[in-house]
């Protein structure tokens, strides 16, 4: 079990307990799913002005919504393309606005080396995104690597809470890295498989009859 399950498991009964109560008021998955970026944004100014701690605990709250707007969908029978659309484009807004706010601060204490990490970051972030996006046009499945959307909000929250940012920005940089490559890998070896199967299905039928 990962951790981002472990943490899952353990929050599930307060979760449930929000579904519910989100699902007796009749709330629409897509404004939780505005809700949490609203309060990422809140994040990203106390991640600007240098309160990590704060920062933290603010985005932990952002997290649940990120976790119940799927949920709610699903049990009321809401599900829809274009709410996983925009609950793809929220959270990529999501993520980018806690970065700037911390290229802000960076910026405040004229750390450059932090700004230029930071940036990498941001960089890596997207592309974890974009490569799985990417893939999934030309094969069914690319949900491989370890440091998917939780594992990162899961590692930025412990940054803020210990005041440790600057690491888990480096780990955040060296296993994002490593995912997008691990994607790169994965596609190619799938992709040359598909291409392979179709090359076998094509031959007999193109070859002439006696």
């Amino acid at each position: 079990m990962t951790i981002t399950r472990a943490i899952g498991a353990v929050c599930d009964p307060i979760v449930s307990a929000i579904v519910r109560t989100m699902n007796f008021f009749g709330i629409h998955p897509n404004l939780l799913t505005l809700a949490g970026l609203i309060i990422n944004i809140w994040g990203a100014y106390y991640l600007a002005v240098g309160r990590f701690f704060a920062a933290g605990w603010v985005i932990t709250g952002a997290a649940i919504f990120d976790m119940i707007d799927g949920r709610v969908a699903r049990e009321t029978n809401q599900v829809t393309r274009f709410g996983g659309f925009f609950d793809s484009v929220v959270d990529r807004y999501s993520d980018l606005g806690l970065l700037v706010g911390l290229l802000v601060y960076y910026s405040s204490i004229n750390r450059p080396l932090y700004i230029i990490l930071t940036a990498v970051v941001m960089t890596t972030c997207v592309m974890i995104s974009y490569s799985r996006a990417r893939s999934e046009n030309i094969i069914p499945k690319c949900k491989v690597g370890f440091l998917e959307r939780p594992e990162r909000i899961v590692l930025t929250i412990i940054g803020c809470l210990a005041d440790r940012m600057a690491p888990v920005l480096w780990v955040i940089a060296v296993l994002g890295t490593i995912t997008v490559i691990h994607r790169i890998l994965f596609t190619y070896q799938e992709a040359r498989l598909l291409e392979d199967a179709q090359l076998r299905a094509v031959k007999p039928a193109a070859m002439p009859r006696p």
